[in-house]
């Protein structure tokens, strides 16, 4: 067999100095993929030891918490401080109220926010940040309750501290031990859980939470109704049983959806016919011209309220293989409204 010939770099790669890159992928022993390994193990390793340390403290922290009549304020400075912003916006979506004050801006004036009613969760791995030493004689003439989430129990701040939460971890997952890495996503992890524990106890619902979240996505899948995208009056497409078949198919046709719901006298949920079952209904017919709909139509159809949201139909679409069509039926299962999937994709559902 003749040896392959050279590869030649084309003259517009010399020109533009681009050099081939190989096409390999990085092994499995490189020292980025162990140093990317290791830092997770770390941190991980952090927040596993955390589960044992949960005491009474914690239990304390959230009976103060929830029965608190004014607001939690989060401080930290420095990585501390971006955690504790983090946690105080868990808080604040999850039905607690808070903010986040920054410690320095509050030796300044900002300490005007807070009452004798609030409760202050301070930030510090060292628990000896100077910031936060410096308000908090100021806190405690107030009578405010102060919980302290720190990595170092014996620190000025966990003894000055009404409750102390232990966030400590062996190490940091910098190599140097030096950059806050573990830590804070032990302080992190416990902010979390200290949310979630509070909103299990207020029983919050998806409809509280979707209310603090208006916008967005998030929003939209938590608060459109079904009742407010289905198509209702003219739109509706329906036909009653003693219809034909070719009266079904031009209703299909006038109203768009792909689909007519069959209803008796009183406009209750009898079947539905879709274009999917006209396209049976030829397979397995060979005159259409003298059917009924009645004869042809999909009786027990899935169908969805309309108080129900819509995200649920989306839901019910995909679990149960819906090509993109929905009846909606109040509780008499009375046809009160149509569904399409493009409905959702306009209301940005999905």
């Amino acid at each position: 067999m003749p040896p392959a010939p050279p590869f030649i770099l084309p003259a517009s790669a010399v020109l533009l100095n681009i050099h081939p890159v190989p096409n390999t992928k990085p092994e499995q022993s490189s020292p980025i993929l162990k140093l990317a390994r290791e830092v997770l193990e770390i941190e991980a390793r952090g927040i596993t030891a955390l589960i044992n340390r949960l005491d009474h403290s914690f239990v304390e922290a959230h009976d103060s918490i929830l029965n608190c009549k004014g607001r939690i304020v989060v401080t930290g400075i420095g990585k501390s401080g971006h955690i504790g912003s983090k946690i105080a916006s868990t808080l604040a979506s999850t039905g607690t109220p808070s903010f986040f004050m920054h410690p320095a801006e509050a030796s300044h004036g900002d300490l005007g926010m807070i009452t004798r009613d609030d409760i202050l969760i301070a930030l510090s791995n060292s628990g000896e940040s100077s910031e936060i030493a410096a308000i908090l004689p100021a806190l405690k003439r107030r009578g405010v309750k102060i919980i302290a989430i720190t990595g170092n129990a014996h620190s000025t701040l966990a003894a000055e501290a009404d409750i102390h939460l232990d966030a400590g971890v062996e190490k940091e997952a910098c190599p140097l031990n030096l950059a806050p890495t573990a830590s804070t996503t032990a302080a992190l992890a416990i902010g979390d859980a200290l949310a979630v524990v509070l909103l299990d106890s207020r029983g919050f619902k998806s409809e509280d939470f979707a209310m603090h979240h208006p916008g967005g996505a998030l929003g939209r899948k938590l608060l459109v109704h079904v009742r407010e995208i289905m198509h209702t009056g003219d739109n509706l497409p329906r036909v009653p049983m003693n219809a034909t078949l070719r009266d079904a198919i031009l209703e299909i046709s006038r109203k768009g959806l792909g689909m007519t719901a069959v209803v008796d006298d009183n406009g209750f949920l009898q079947g539905i016919y879709t274009d999917g079952d006209l396209r049976r209904t030829l397979e397995s017919h060979d005159q259409i011209k003298t059917l009924m709909v009645r004869d042809v139509m999909t009786r027990n159809p899935r169908t969805i309220g309309p108080d129900r949201l819509a995200a649920e139909a989306a839901q019910l679409m995909q679990n149960y293989k819906i090509s993109g069509r929905l009846l909606v039926v109040d509780q008499n299962n009375k046809v009160v409204g149509a569904l399409h999937f493009d409905d959702l994709l306009r209301a940005g559902v999905v």
